[in-house]
């Protein structure tokens, strides 16, 4: 496992399309004061050694020597023992519905980021708690496996997107069925799935799956997202707005939050529904009812020593600057010789 220990040093890379921006506008100054003067056919009679491609090679050989360099001040740093650690705390799974329904604007910025926004706060509230987390639509998919990783957690949920799941629709069964392979029956911990939605679920067995899971002792809370006035989908290129999604008669599609058959389903499975609309209700109540809930010991894997690595992407830098040194403009005297396309005319 790999950790950063400096990040900020990241932002050092900015400099690299700057040097691009600046070699470009050279090689532009450069092209247009040469035509002043002379034009091309005499210009490669003057200089018929120069080679353009080793210009763009030595620039290459000097970003690449300079990135690395710049990855080194990082201080990347690998794991080199694991250890066991017991640690106390219970299972938690949030399952973030990702369907195109939750780009729908009627909370700011749109519902998805809200949901995320709640999901990253409760992880920050988090102790030695487990997450893990499903994403949804028309079929469910494993995002992030149960870890103490919480900074993971916050990773992966940043990528969240409607365009990871195959199929779109709002399929909360197939959350729920995915959500019982996350849990550990060896473990006697408290379990809980974290459901947020606009409850737009079109399948008839969700209420008995939801019956299912709570049975086997897990806890489901639901957190709803979106207005029951509803909001078109808006449909956006490059982050610019082209248009709103419409239904197969041409009309706009409205979409509405159903915090009725979230409710049915949290009742069903011995939680509750809290509306999340407003950021702090949400992560408030859950963070609290998971700080309240008895904790259970269990064993985890962790690294414990890390050793710098920061002296290869060092190596690797300086080694990029070197052949940058010694890498001349002009064209190879041994490549000049091959003809490889039999450009020579036979006397």
């Amino acid at each position: 496992m790999y950790k950063i220990e400096e990040p900020i040093y990241f932002y050092f890379l900015a400099i690299i399309p700057i040097i691009i921006v600046f070699f470009l506008l050279i090689l532009w100054w450069k092209k247009r004061t040469q035509k002043k003067f002379s034009s091309p056919e005499l210009l490669a009679k003057l200089a018929p050694n120069y080679s353009p491609f080793k210009s763009t090679l030595k620039l290459t050989f000097f970003l690449i020597g300079i990135s690395f360099l710049i990855i080194s001040l990082t201080n990347p740093k690998m794991g080199t023992k694991l250890k066991t650690v017991k640690r106390e705390g219970v299972d938690v799974v949030f399952a973030l519905d990702v369907s195109k329904s939750m780009l729908a604007e009627d909370i700011a910025p749109n519902r998805l980021e809200k949901s995320k926004q709640i999901i990253s706060k409760i992880i920050d509230r988090l102790g030695s708690d487990r997450v893990g987390i499903i994403i949804y639509a028309g079929n469910s998919y494993p995002l992030l496996p149960i870890t103490t990783d919480h900074a993971a957690g916050k990773m992966f949920l940043q990528n969240a997107n409607p365009d990871m799941v195959s199929s779109q629709g709002t399929a909360i069964n197939e959350a729920l069925n995915l959500a019982k392979t996350y849990y550990n029956n060896d473990e006697q911990t408290n379990r809980f799935l974290i459901i947020i939605s606009d409850g737009e679920d079109h399948q008839e067995e969700t209420k008995q799956i939801a019956q299912n899971i709570a049975n086997e002792g897990v806890k489901v809370y639901t957190v709803g997202v979106g207005s029951e006035k509803g909001s078109p989908i808006p449909i956006k290129l490059n982050g610019s707005l082209i248009g709103y999604k419409k239904d197969r008669k041409g009309e706009t599609v409205i979409t509405q939050r159903k915090a009725k058959i979230l409710q049915e389903i949290a009742d069903i499975a011995n939680g509750s529904y809290i509306d999340g609309n407003k950021t702090d209700k949400p992560v408030t109540s859950i963070s609290d009812i998971i700080a309240n809930a008895q904790k259970s010991e269990f064993e985890t894997k962790q690294f414990s020593d890390y050793k710098d690595q920061f002296q290869w992407f060092l190596g690797i830098g300086l080694l990029f600057l070197i052949l940058d040194i010694f890498l001349f403009d002009r064209k190879t005297k041994w490549l000049k010789k091959i003809d490889l396309f039999n450009e020579e005319v036979k006397k």
